[in-house]
């Protein structure tokens, strides 16, 4: 009976042993094996693994994946101008080198978070301090996050972590200016548009003399021409009307003459006063004009 007894403690302390000495080690996972202290291998491909069992040696496991950290609260900062901006962060970084990690950490992955966020505020507070609202906001937005990348970088040599990526997330003024800053930015869109209002005025005043004195110069032109022309015409008809009258006088002075009782006697009320003697009645008074006295 104690020989049964026996062998199932003995069955027992070997599947207790046995269990304490096999290990797995996940595709996503570090397993690093110590040995009174000190560090005896870092296994980085998955599959099953022996140990000797505890205290004599031990296993510690670590996340071989891209972590995310990111800003635990809002941390505000100061430009160059002496505003306060708010910032938003996160931070992509993975375990490169187990053995440093756990010597620079002890492997604690929160541990390690904890410093990168003390880096990355002392990073961002060295690049914000040297830089404008606007340059933050905009202009230098990816030279800031390439700068603070790289200070981090510089931070964490030899302790078994890289960076992969920084970014800010937000950058905004603080609340109790925020209303001010809208108020400014609203003040200076409102002078660029009177500017521009202005502009367009002042050109369109432009092109309008510019029409006006075009139309001018083309109607004085057309005046001009038509004027010449005009005179030319009448130059012309001169000399016709001599010539013809030149041929037989007395009916040029005949012609004249209907074209004056013409105008004269236009409208049926029209009445002129004159001596019936003058000269004006003369071919009223006979067909050849004759002098003679009309009949009372």
């Amino acid at each position: 009976m104690n020989k049964v007894i026996l062998a199932l403690v003995a069955v027992v302390v070997a599947i207790l042993v046995l269990s304490s000495s096999l290990f797995v080690v996940d595709q996503r996972q570090f397993a690093a094996v110590f040995g009174l202290g000190q560090i005896k291998r870092v296994i980085s491909t998955p599959g099953l693994y022996f140990k000797i069992p505890a205290p004599f040696e031990n296993v510690v496991f670590l996340d071989k994946r891209i972590l995310t950290l990111q800003s635990p609260d809002i941390d505000r900062f100061i430009t160059a101008e002496k505003k306060n901006v708010v910032v938003d962060w996160y931070l992509k970084w993975r375990i490169t080198n187990p053995t440093e990690f756990i010597r620079s950490y002890g492997g604690d992955q929160r541990r390690a978070g904890d410093r990168l966020s003390q880096i990355v505020k002392a990073a961002l507070n060295e690049q914000i301090t040297k830089r404008t609202v606007r340059q933050v906001l905009a202009s230098q937005r990816d030279q800031v996050m390439k700068d603070v990348q790289s200070n981090i970088a510089k931070d964490i040599q030899g302790t078994g972590i890289q960076i992969v990526d920084m970014r800010l997330t937000r950058v905004d003024f603080v609340a109790s200016i925020t209303q001010s800053v809208y108020r400014r930015m609203e003040a200076e869109r409102q002078r660029v548009a009177n500017e521009l209002r202005s502009t367009g005025y002042a050109e369109a005043e432009t092109i309008r003399a510019e029409a006006d004195k075009q139309r001018e110069i083309v109607i004085s032109q057309a005046y001009s021409k038509a004027q010449t022309i005009k005179g030319q015409g009448d130059a012309e008809a001169s000399s016709i009307y001599a010539k013809s009258f030149g041929q037989n006088p007395q009916f040029a002075e005949f012609y004249r003459s209907l074209e004056a009782y013409r105008a004269s006697f236009n409208n049926k009320s029209d009445v002129v006063v004159l001596d019936p003697s003058s000269q004006f009645f003369q071919f009223f008074r006979g067909p050849g004009g004759s002098s003679a006295k009309p009949a009372k």
